[in-house]
């Protein structure tokens, strides 16, 4: 790749990188952005609901449009975009992206071995899987958290106390997935089956087995109610969508609502969501928080924040386990096997195995006030010096930018 730079050798005055993003709903857009800005780089944004993720003629001669009028560095993305990465070939322009959600059914796309692409994947085992395929710039990077920031938001609220919770989860119940709605019209046998998969899945702890369940027998059955929808250069199928976009989210419903009925039997629970809580009968519904202004503020007053992981996250940690972190909460969640590689257990989070067991230590760590902040405090120290967006962006241009880009 050629010689390394001095990290930190992009700032202000220095080598300044011209970098446009193309901005959506993402969470961690903004603070990427202004950790770029503060790095000392320039930025621009672009901005447009895409009609696919695949093509989009206006956007694709808007962008080019920018591309040609404009040396930039490169183009970047919070997910992999196939038309942004269709144009960047096409321009000749590098193009950087970074996964949040996992896994991306965009990437399955053939754009996806274009040159231009630079990759970075949260999620470990996707990136194995996608270097398998042969897929030349394909690297892990777990996600960050700008403590910084959080900081500033919760030492200056004077409404703190109107977020404070025993125990408190921010997320989405996935109550409107695919699988009720299909499950209407599949025959016994099938919906039997798909109910055992995930009933098993659910018994096993930091391991996704949906798709080995999945066999070519139960597919070929499954096409019959199920059709996919995806364009001609996109090469996922039936059994990496299915047992995501259906299985993946109805998976999740079960757990979150499962764990959370259980343990609003024996301790006070709140939650901050958009979904419908009318199940949780226990449970104190909270409406919903802005990511920005009020879900700090939540995790640093509850004092156990919850971390239920979605199944289609493989192996990485969410953006709500480092955002927990990040604001000095304390985090109990379900085992990923990424965890141990980054974490310490018992001493930077905690992790629970099922509902009995979510149980049982909520009741301790609630009982164990030192225990709990001591554990809460040592997470965020670990984040705030190893983990934040400007190191973790940093580790992204040494490995884009091998040597110094040439004086402008």
């Amino acid at each position: 790749m050629g010689k390394p730079y001095e990290t930190g050798a992009f700032h202000a005055g220095g080598n300044r990188l011209r970098i446009l993003i193309y901005k959506w709903k993402a969470y961690n857009y903004r603070d990427i952005k202004e950790t770029f800005l503060a790095m000392g780089h320039e930025v621009d944004v672009i901005e447009q609901k895409l009609e696919s993720y695949d093509r989009d003629e206006t956007f694709e001669h808007r962008l080019e449009q920018m591309l040609k009028n404009k040396r930039y560095d490169f183009v970047f993305t919070v997910n992999y975009f196939a038309v942004v990465s269709i144009v960047c070939e096409k321009c000749n322009v590098k193009y950087l992206s970074w996964s949040c959600d996992n896994p991306l059914i965009s990437m399955y796309h053939r754009s996806v071995f274009y040159n231009c692409n630079y990759i970075f994947n949260f999620d470990k085992s996707n990136c194995l899987e996608f270097q398998g395929m042969g897929v030349k710039h394909m690297y892990y990077l777990p996600l960050a958290v700008d403590t910084d920031r959080l900081d500033a938001i919760i030492d200056g609220a004077d409404d703190l106390e109107l977020y404070r919770n025993e125990v408190a989860f921010v997320g989405s119940l996935y109550e409107r997935n695919t699988y009720d709605k299909l499950k209407i019209v599949l025959p016994d046998y099938l919906k039997g089956y798909l109910e055992a998969v995930m009933q098993a899945q659910m018994s096993v702890s930091g391991a996704n087995i949906i798709e080995e369940m999945l066999t070519p027998d139960i597919l070929e059955q499954l096409q019959q109610y199920f059709k996919l929808d995806k364009s001609e250069d996109s090469f996922s199928d039936l059994g990496l969508i299915f047992s995501t976009t259906v299985l993946g989210f109805k998976i999740a419903a079960m757990q979150r609502k499962r764990g959370l009925i259980a343990l609003s039997r024996q301790v006070p629970v709140s939650i901050y969501t958009n979904s419908n809580t009318k199940e949780l009968i226990r449970v104190d519904y909270r409406g919903s928080v802005d990511y920005w202004t009020q879900m700090p503020k939540v995790f640093r007053m509850s004092r156990i924040n919850l971390n239920f992981t979605i199944p289609n996250i493989k192996t990485g940690l969410p953006l709500r386990m480092w955002d927990i972190m990040g604001a000095g909460g304390f985090l109990m969640t379900n085992f990923q096997a990424e965890l141990p590689e980054i974490f310490v257990e018992d001493r930077d989070f905690v992790c629970f195995d099922g509902e009995k067991d979510l149980v049982e230590k909520s009741l301790y760590y609630l009982s164990h006030e030192k225990e709990r902040e001591a554990i809460a405090m040592h997470g965020y120290e670990k984040v705030k010096k190893m983990h934040s967006y400007r190191i973790r962006l940093q580790q992204m241009l040494d490995i884009v930018f091998g040597e110094k880009p040439e004086e402008r």
